[in-house]
Order: structure tokens, then sequence, then C-alpha cells
């Protein structure tokens, strides 16, 4: 069955892959990105079936005016794929405020900005699927990346909120929590500038040197895959370096949780 597609961020990683492979099988999508002529080619090659607009998601009003814009030319839009957004190292106290601000901006409220001004368009046409790019990075944490765990967990309180608001219209969620992946990710990551304070604590060498195992074509598959299932899978983990660790995190956290049970129990309204 054909659909039509919203992604933002296609011009490359997850984005771009998800948006090649959904023209090779005949759907039309909507794509976003700031600088359109990075897909000149593929608007050559496929004509109408690729929608191209410019955006920033860190400009609210220009991701409501695109998203009206793309429900009434394409009319209806089976799935919202929300994927913009970058990823921010160093130490906290490394951190510069206008990087803290324009990751925030831009991994989070870029993201609900985009998700709010799809919902009611999806609402008015009766339902769809939302994909939120997410990480194994919404569950856990490594050193180095509290910004961009930061962003991330934000996102996965906030689209299990609103999966709840939204149930009664069919419009589902599922937050996309890839390992890691051969994606331009990497390259994209802000650096923070180095405190002599944290010379021995490993984090550059670690970020720097972290192997990347997932295929980001079987990973944009599997992405792509979880539309036809129902009732969407409300977290879509991908990778076995997310499987593993993100298993031990939810154990370790789940056994935390037991042996405070009496505490917790102790402290209602006698």
């Amino acid at each position: 069955m054909s659909r039509t597609w919203f992604i933002t961020g296609t011009s490359s990683g997850f984005g771009r892959e998800m948006t090649e492979r959904l023209l090779e099988r005949g759907d039309r999508v909507a794509a976003t990105l700031r600088s359109p002529t990075v897909l000149e080619s593929l608007k050559a090659q496929y004509g109408n079936q690729l929608w191209v607009a410019q955006l920033d998601v860190t400009d609210s009003q220009q991701v409501r005016n695109v998203i009206d814009r793309a429900f009434t030319e394409l009319g209806q839009i089976d799935v919202v794929v929300s994927n913009a957004g970058y990823g921010l190292a160093g130490a906290a106290e490394e951190l510069a405020d206008e990087h803290i601000v324009q990751l925030l901006n831009t991994n989070v409220i870029g993201s609900i900005q985009v998700i709010r001004a799809a919902l009611p368009h999806l609402r008015r046409q009766g339902g769809g699927r939302i994909l939120q790019l997410s990480s194994m990075g919404g569950q856990i944490t490594f050193p180095g990346l509290s910004l961009y765990h930061t962003s991330k967990f934000a996102m996965e309180g906030f689209v299990d909120t609103v999966a709840q608001e939204v149930s009664g219209f069919n419009i589902e969620f599922t937050l996309v929590e890839p390992g890691t992946a051969q994606t331009s990710f990497t390259q994209g990551l802000v650096m923070s500038e180095p405190l002599a304070a944290y010379e021995t604590s490993g984090i550059r060498s670690l970020l720097e040197n972290w192997p990347q195992i997932g295929d980001a074509k079987k990973m944009v598959r599997e992405m792509i895959a979880s539309v036809d299932r129902s009732p969407a899978p409300r977290r879509l983990i991908l990778g076995s370096d997310a499987y593993t660790l993100v298993h031990a995190g939810l154990q370790e956290k789940l056994a935390a949780l037991e042996a405070q049970k009496e505490i917790a129990l102790s402290t209602d309204i006698d």
C-alpha cells in the first residue's frame, strides 16, 4: 500500500536514507531540510513523487506554515517522521550556553512543534502515525553526552504523554531508539571546548573512538516496516548494542526500585 510521508532532516543520515528508500518503493515523500538544493537530484529523478520544502525546525512559525502547506497541497499524510536533530558532546561544565540553547531548540522544541503542528491535521483526517527519532540514549546515558541525553529523555516523556492524549483519534506514536550506526551523526557532533580538569576523564577518547556497529539501511528498513504493525510499537530498539545496553539499564533500574519498595510504601498517609 502506497503512503505519503512527511520527514524532517532529510539532507543526510536516517532522514536521507528513508527518503530514498520510500521513493524507490513508490511512496510519496514530503521532505524538509534547511538546504533544499541538497535534494535536487532526487527531485529531478522522482518529480511530483517528492515534495520538498525548506525548514529550520527551530523556527516554530515556519514549522507550522510548512506542515500546513504540506497537508493542503498533498492532502492526506499518513506518517510524520520527526527526525531532525544532532548531538552535542562534552562534560556538562564544558558546554557553552549558546550550544545548550541551540541543541534544545532543535532536538526538543523543534520536535515538539513538529508534532504539535501535525496533530490537528492527523486528527481531522481520522488518524495517522508519528515516528519520533530518539536513541538508546533516551533510556541510558554515557558521560560526555549530558545535553544530548537530556533532549532524548525529554522527547520520550513528551511522546509517552501525548500518545495517551490522542489515542482516541487513531493517532499512534513510535519512539525509534537506534544504537550506534554508520551515519553522518558523528560528523555533525558539536564538541565543546575542553577544560583541563577533564583531560584524564577519557570522555573525548570514548566519543572519538566509539565503534559504529549498526547498519543504517537495515535500521531504516525496520523503521518503515514498523508502520505496518498495529498497534504501533511504542518503542523500536535498533541495534545489538542498543538492545544489550537498554536491557541492562532497565534491569538495574528495576532492581533499585524493588530495593526501595518498603521505603516507598511507608510514606503513604496512615
